[in-house]
């Protein structure tokens, strides 16, 4: 009744402007959820009876784990949400075969073993979020989009991104489109001799990707015959609950922070995504680690979430100024390279994937980004939310993703119209890059006439907080 209460208090205010009330409510349902009874030992009959039942150990454990994860996080609460010693990657976790085949001081790129006899003739480029780690893709065999793609005859390639330091401090996106996205077209034609390529970009990796194409497109760049966005953002008018945490003065705040590293911590950024479902990724983990005393079981969803990356400073800087706070990318005043870029000169094919429970990167703020690009669009909805819609095997046989029309008009209006199809997009997904080229040449082998730099899933990846 208290939240319902306060709830109704902040949707029923006079004089609020938009942003103002959209951040109290989010507040307000952290305050909720932190004081829920089941949160506290008194309140909680459950845990009230262990503690008598064990005498107190249970806390004692538990106060063991917090003083553990405050150390881990350096001073600051590194809430722990598995058990992290039974993964390591390579060896069970991010463990499709493959080859380093190039490497800049912002990436290395991953060349990853074929599965078929004859490949397609147009490699397949992944540009990874640099917020989080690229193995997201290549959990575990069943899990692996990577290796679903290479089954279905892709030639996979894949950013991986270095975790910042120091010396990284003022490469912002044009370092990384050149050391990155630049980096691995040239050392996609130089293993594969190929001049046309597919390319994925997921979340920010998709952002950064949409405008490396509007560059490219200015520049005549024109190797990137198709783009694939996942739970991708070009306009962030909608853009959820992550534009709580951005405003001028906390910019600022965030910018002064990193003036002295040269870098984010990852575990600021991994906190701030943890509140937007803070009733599933806070307090079952509290309540569990710090009053049972039980350790976390081994996830390895869990576990690539807990493996944080750093930020650039001029990056994140570049991309909340950019993004979240003047929404310069979609209205063509995102100045790179000296100059502002358009996504209406973007003319190639894209398939832009929404997610429907998505908290991160809204389908609705999805759709209304596809009215910005200059070519074909083909939008599609797919169930569940930022990861479980994107990571959805076709064998696992879950959740559904919906298709329709063109991408116009009002949202709600597409969604009522649209058709809901079961299972996994995947397999929709492959027959619309094959529409568009479905020719195919024989397998190739990772860096094959050139030198090597290391085994997948490469150096970088493996590089922690």
């Amino acid at each position: 009744m208290s939240t319902r209460w306060a709830t109704d208090l902040v949707s029923e205010a006079e004089g609020l402007d938009e942003r103002t009330r959209h951040k109290a409510a989010f507040y307000n349902r952290q305050i909720a959820s932190a004081l829920s009874p089941s949160n506290f030992l008194l309140t909680n009959p459950e845990l009230m009876r262990e503690t008598v039942a064990s005498n107190g150990e249970n806390l004692v454990r538990g106060m063991k784990m917090l003083a553990e994860d405050i150390e881990a996080g350096k001073g600051e609460l590194k809430l722990r949400q598995s058990d992290y010693s039974k993964f390591k990657i390579g060896e069970n976790i991010a463990m499709s075969p493959g080859k380093v085949v190039a490497r800049s001081l912002i990436a290395e790129i991953v060349q990853y073993e074929p599965l078929t006899e004859t490949v397609l003739k147009r490699p397949l480029l992944i540009c990874a979020p640099w917020i989080n780690k690229f193995y997201i893709l290549d959990l575990n065999p069943e899990k692996s989009f990577i290796r679903w793609a290479a089954s279905q005859g892709h030639t996979v390639f894949v950013i991986s991104w270095a975790n910042p330091d120091k010396r990284h401090a003022r490469m912002g996106w044009e370092e990384y489109i050149d050391g990155g996205i630049r980096l691995a077209l040239d050392a996609i034609e130089k293993t594969t001799g190929a001049k046309e390529v597919n390319a994925i970009g997921y979340c920010v990796g998709g952002t950064l990707l949409a405008a490396a194409l509007a560059l490219f497109a200015r520049e005549g760049e024109k190797r990137i015959k198709s783009a694939t966005l996942f739970t991708t953002q070009v306009d962030f008018t909608d853009a959820g609950d992550l534009k709580v945490f951005v405003d001028d003065d906390q910019i600022k705040a965030i910018e002064a922070s990193m003036e002295e590293k040269g870098y984010l911590d990852g575990t600021r950024m991994a906190m701030a995504f943890n509140m937007l479902r803070s009733g599933d990724l806070i307090w079952p983990y509290v309540v569990n680690n710090y009053m049972r005393g039980k350790t976390p079981t081994p996830f390895d969803l869990l576990y690539w979430n807990a493996d944080s990356t750093r930020m650039t400073a001029a990056n994140h800087s570049f991309y909340l100024r950019n993004c979240y706070l003047d929404n310069a990318l979609s209205a063509g005043k995102l100045v790179l390279a000296g100059k502002p870029v358009n996504l209406g000169d973007v003319k190639i094919p894209i398939y832009n994937l929404a997610a429907r429970e998505d908290h991160i990167a809204p389908a609705r703020s999805v759709f209304a980004g596809c009215r910005f690009f200059g070519g074909d669009v083909r939008y599609v909805m797919a169930g569940s939310g930022h990861i479980a819609g994107v990571v959805n095997p076709p064998a696992a046989n879950k959740y559904q993703y919906w298709t329709g029309g063109k991408p116009e008009g009002a949202f709600d209006a597409w969604v009522g119209a649209a058709k809901e199809n079961p299972g996994s997009w995947w397999p929709h997904w492959q027959a619309w890059i094959e529409s568009l080229d479905d020719a195919r040449v024989s397998a190739r082998i990772p860096g094959d006439g050139v030198k090597t730099l290391g085994d997948a899933p490469g150096a970088y990846v493996k590089v922690r907080v």
